[in-house]
């Protein structure tokens, strides 16, 4: 384990942002990771958990507490049966799964951050989510200072959401098992219009996992959702704002707002919530752009990604307050545009949107 004090928490985020830790702990097994979360509880010290911090916005004073970088590794096969430790490379894991055969993250790949984190926050993207793979999440509980191992089911998963979000103070997640499939050496049916288009194939077509991944990767690259040192438009935490989904009451006001501001003929993006109920999803990324927020929007050190409007990124000499500073207008722009008040996606430590 390794400690250093008064450590900048910048390196270790994608946006490169906030200020120093009063202490920096490194864990990279399992143990250690209890022991430094059981030491900080002991002393009534805040906690603060970082894995590849993707998904992470520190403000500019930093963290008055402890934070524990997860460093933690284990990748783990046994027949379609995949344990991660909660510190490995999340895309390097999607990566060694195709590489094996098995399908089921393969339209993951890409996503900056680790293993651990997935759960957390249900991650998806092109199709997938891991709710429909996780089996069990193994979890160190503060409450009462256990180890647990949470079913599927009782993760509590929904869109973008967990048990672990619900209670971000209670569970500092430890491993991850899910169940792959077998098909051959193809992917699991494509769910994302996107991919089966750029793949030449239909929806719910399967394709060899390899070209699954390579055209997904392609696509995130495209929208500056890989990470790359040198392209700015990557100092992100990916979408910054997740897709809002509104009740039938909501969604008719909000078509009524769109007819009134773009004419009786543009049609919204919407898609079922995916719950089972009579819910609607809409894109963020169409609202903040038809509120007027267009990909490169800015004048400052922190902008809209000049690929993907739901990207907000770091210039190079941004700080956190810049950074919150554009969301906020964009917020309050599409809330007066359309009605709805989007919603963060990354997790705030020490700042609020």
């Amino acid at each position: 384990m390794q400690l250093l004090n008064d450590a900048p928490l910048a390196p270790l985020t994608t946006f490169r942002l906030g200020g120093p830790a009063s202490r920096l702990v490194t864990a990279t097994t399992d143990d250690e990771v209890i022991a430094a979360v059981r030491e900080a509880d002991d002393a009534g010290t805040p906690l603060l958990v970082i894995g590849g911090g993707s998904n992470l916005v520190i403000g500019d004073k930093g963290f008055d507490g402890t934070a524990l970088r997860i460093a933690t590794t284990g990748f783990s096969l046994d027949g379609t049966r995949l344990e991660l430790a909660a510190g490995e490379v999340w895309t390097d894991a999607v990566a060694r799964t195709v590489e094996a055969g098995l399908a089921g993250i393969e339209c993951l790949a890409g996503i900056p951050g680790s293993a651990g984190a997935t759960p957390i926050q249900n991650v998806g993207a092109y199709g997938q989510d891991v709710s429909a793979t996780v089996t069990e999440v193994v979890a160190y509980d503060r409450t009462t200072r256990e180890t647990v191992t949470l079913t599927n089911a009782e993760c509590a998963f929904s869109y973008r959401h967990s048990r672990f979000k619900e209670h971000p103070e209670r569970y500092v997640v430890l491993r991850v098992r899910f169940e792959l499939e077998d098909a051959d050496g193809l992917s699991a049916p494509l769910r994302y219009a996107e991919t089966a288009r750029a793949l030449g194939v239909g929806a719910g077509d399967r394709v060899p996992l390899a070209a699954a991944r390579e055209t997904v990767l392609k696509l995130r690259a495209g929208k500056g959702m890989v990470l790359d040192p040198e392209d700015h438009d990557t100092w992100s935490a990916g979408s910054f704002f997740t897709n809002p989904i509104l009740d039938p009451e909501q969604y008719e006001a909000f078509l009524a707002r769109v007819a009134g501001r773009l004419g009786p003929d543009v049609t919204p993006p919407a898609f079922p919530a995916g719950d089972g109920s009579d819910r609607v999803k809409t894109s963020a990324a169409w609202l903040i752009d038809r509120a007027g927020f267009t990909k490169g929007y800015g004048t400052g050190p922190a902008r809209i990604s000049t690929k993907h409007t739901l990207a907000l990124t770091n210039r190079g000499e941004a700080t956190t307050e810049d950074l919150l500073a554009l969301a906020r207008e964009v917020v309050a722009g599409v809330r007066d545009a359309f009605g709805i008040t989007l919603v963060n996606e990354p997790v705030t430590v020490g700042v609020e949107l």
